[in-house]
């Protein structure tokens, strides 16, 4: 079968739905490719470098006429009559806003899988392409925040003077709010981040963030079935209304990314909570193409508010950079083929009793005529219900020591050191007395080191083998080839002790200092 890989025709799209990389994994399952000509040009991937890869590079007409057609976006209205019936075409279709484009697909007998309606399941992830492009996106917002924002992101002490982090908010910590945290953090900021569910707190605080929770009752918190955010309670709305405008007057930049499928953007942010930022304040509002989560904001514009905060609405922010979201977008699609050719042969068959493509089929071309598939049935995703745990018996927790028991073996052993002392010879006593004495100090001292510090603490203790390296030096002279040897031996080996115990000692201590700097941070 041959696939068409078109050249974008939405405004701004700076994207392109196959990489000369992605090609030569399209060919490894036995289908040809065309590419429109100049489709990369805006992705840096030139026609020349398609035709390295294996692929041929055509026209518009015979792209579009290939039996399988890939785009970034979903064909217009005016643009499905340029399909054979019979085509399968996959993109980004938002089928639940495109009820009139499935209409069209259908009644021309093209098969669609829309690209952005892939079920939140786990085996399903190669495939997430809203996962991949908000990856990107809330990396760019952050770059697009810290261009506008004119000011460090990191803390500094300069010969000029003290320069304090900037403070940023993150709402949403999906995908994109994720990656924005990240980002932020790594640039140095002081990163907060709210989100309905209170399970992503840790996920927060690994990338360096601090979770603000919106306290509600129990009852009220989110928890999602399919993967997808859900629409929020009205004691929830309230309690974060609170939240958003607190943190409006402290921070720096704030960064949106509430989205709900086939719903307008909610709206976080308020024209009072705007007008309370400082000058220079920058706002991010990556829902600005559903209406936006912030009051003010306007989609593909940046705008400037009297009070000196500038508020972006960027709806290309993954196209902002299209190498890498092209490169992205094109292996989800590759993992697509990978699920629908399950014979590497070049052949397309679709299987609705996988929920995977049955989910992200909308419209399906049969043998009378095509049907619009849209919505698919739920899929649950929700964790399934721990099991429940049979109590194991527990254990006799071992008598502790009397104190009678401990005097008396204090006594013992006093008694048994003063009789040694009495009674052996020189220079027994000193080596007894040296031993006794490292006992006592070894328990107390190991007894109040951390358990995670006990393997730096013991790999320095090796460097009592530089006793043993010491004495070797003083033999390694000897007339006697036997114990000039023995002693070149010792050196060796003490010396490798020696060095390896402070070789894991420095990575140790390397761990723990890595993994106080990212709760510094």
């Amino acid at each position: 079968m041959l696939i068409g890989v078109i050249r974008e025709t939405h405004p701004g799209e700076t994207r392109v739905a196959a990489t000369p990389a992605t090609v030569r994994q399209l060919l490894g399952l036995g289908y040809e490719v065309v590419v429109e000509a100049g489709a990369g040009a805006l992705s840096s991937f030139a026609d020349e470098a398609y035709v390295e890869a294996g692929a041929r590079v055509g026209s518009a007409a015979e792209a579009w006429g290939a039996e399988v057609v890939f785009g970034v976006n979903g064909p217009t209205i005016a643009e499905v009559d340029r399909l054979r019936p019979g085509t399968t075409v996959a993109g980004l279709l938002a089928p639940a806003q495109s009820p009139e484009l499935l209409a069209a697909l259908a009644a021309h007998g093209v098969t669609a899988l829309a690209m952005d309606a892939v079920p939140r399941i786990s085996r399903a992830q190669s495939l997430d392409v809203l996962s991949s492009m908000a990856n990107i996106a809330g990396y760019r917002a952050v770059i697009e925040a810290a261009h506008h924002f004119g000011r460090f992101f990191t803390g500094q002490v300069t010969a000029a003077g003290k320069v304090p982090p900037a403070k940023v908010l993150v709402a949403g910590a999906g995908v994109a709010g994720l990656a924005a945290i990240g980002a932020a953090s790594s640039l140095g900021a002081i990163v907060r981040a709210t989100d309905p569910r209170p399970e992503v707190a840790d996920q927060v605080k690994s990338l360096g963030g601090e979770y603000l929770p919106v306290v509600v009752p129990a009852e009220e918190q989110q928890v999602s079935s399919d993967g997808y955010a859900k629409a929020t309670s009205q004691a929830y709305d309230a309690a974060a209304a609170r939240l958003y405008s607190d943190q409006a007057a402290d921070v720096d930049i704030v960064i949106t990314t509430a989205l709900i499928p086939g719903r307008p953007a909610p709206r976080l942010v308020t024209a009072a909570d705007v007008a309370a930022m400082r000058s220079g304040s920058v706002v991010v509002d990556m829902a600005a193409a559903q209406g936006g989560n912030v009051e003010g904001s306007v989609a593909g514009q940046v705008v400037t508010t009297p009070g000196g905060v500038t508020i972006i609405g960027y709806t290309d922010l993954a196209g902002r950079l299209p190498a890498q979201a092209s490169q992205l977008y094109g292996t989800n699609l590759v993992n697509l083929m990978k699920l629908l050719t399950p014979g590497k042969d070049g052949v397309l068959v679709l299987d609705f009793e996988d929920v995977v493509q049955r989910g992200l089929t909308v419209t399906h071309a049969g043998p009378d005529g095509g049907e619009v598939l849209w919505p698919p049935p739920p899929v649950q995703v929700s964790a399934a219900p721990a099991t429940a745990v049979t109590p194991v018996e527990a254990k006799p927790a071992k008598p502790s020591m009397s104190a009678a028991t401990k005097l008396g073996l204090v006594v013992a052993g006093l008694v048994i050191f003063f009789f040694v002392n009495a009674t052996a010879p020189d220079p027994i006593p000193q080596h007894f007395t040296v031993l006794m004495l490292s006992i006592v100090i070894g328990y107390y001292v190991i007894g109040k080191v951390a358990h995670a510090l006990h393997t730096p603490l013991m790999s320095v203790t090796n460097a009592i083998s530089g006793v043993i390296v010491v004495g070797a030096l003083l033999q390694v002279g000897h007339d006697n080839h036997a114990i000039q040897a023995l002693a070149g031996v010792a050196i060796l080996l003490a010396s490798i002790n020696v060095f390896g115990g402070f070789a894991v000692t420095r990575r140790m201590l390397a761990m723990f200092g890595s993994s106080t700097t990212a709760k510094g941070n």
